[in-house]
């Protein structure tokens, strides 16, 4: 008997994802992309087996996740790093590699039960970054629904993260050349706020930055008067 399956992402490059699957599987696969079309009236017309969210910036409401199975993807080895901008605070923290973890979503912010993890490197670019993290969940995915895969609870010491605003993206502050190309590099994806720098009322943003023996960083800049 065929199954339905919701992929849930506003971004675009979980389209190919989506195609990806639809193309590679038996069952049906429905591609959800904005927040209008996510709500339970269309769900329980849908009736999907799982929901499978690889990127929501949204609040998933009880009514969803209560009467479908949710299963969010979260760039970190939770409990390690519950919260939000998971890989600008990786890289902050001067981490080189991380999980990706696959959970249940039930209330609290990413405090569901895993079903898996798979290794995930953080060198590259935001964009980079997220697209290596694609094929990966391409994986995941699959894994879950041909082993039917249960999911356990979180174990190990809980490290929340903080959600990081635009203007922590400023690197006026910074004095250290490779925490320079870190920020430019984290910031530097499709629907991110870019890297920036403020000198009187003009601003330059960063952008396809290359590091060089350490000393030298090469990148586009944009600049705007404000």
């Amino acid at each position: 008997m065929k199954k339905t399956y919701i992929l849930l992402s506003e971004k675009k490059w979980h389209v190919d994802l989506f195609q990806i699957l639809k193309e590679n599987s038996t069952n049906d696969w429905v591609l959800i992309n904005n927040k209008i079309d996510f709500n339970l009236g269309n769900l329980i017309k849908i009736k999907p087996t799982t929901i499978f969210i690889p990127h929501w910036s949204h609040i998933i409401p009880a009514s969803i996740y209560d009467n479908f199975n949710c299963i969010v993807f979260h760039m970190t080895d939770l409990p390690y790093g519950r919260g939000g901008s998971p890989l600008q605070n990786l890289i902050v923290k001067g981490n080189k590699k991380t999980k990706i973890s696959a959970l249940k979503v039930k209330k609290g912010i990413d405090t569901g039960d895993i079903y898996l993890k798979e290794d995930l490197l953080l060198y590259g670019s935001a964009q980079e970054i997220f697209l290596r993290a694609t094929k990966i969940i391409f994986n995941m995915i699959k894994v879950i629904i041909k082993n039917d895969l249960k999911a356990k609870p979180q174990e190990g010491d809980i490290v929340p993260f903080k959600r990081r605003k635009p203007e922590d993206g400023n690197i006026y502050d910074l004095n250290d050349i490779e925490k320079v190309y870190d920020y430019i590099r984290m910031l530097d994806a499709e629907g991110y706020p870019n890297a920036f720098l403020k000198i009187g009322n003009l601003k330059f943003e960063f952008s396809r930055a290359s590091i060089k023996n350490t000393k030298t960083i090469i990148a586009d800049v944009k600049i705007t008067e404000q």
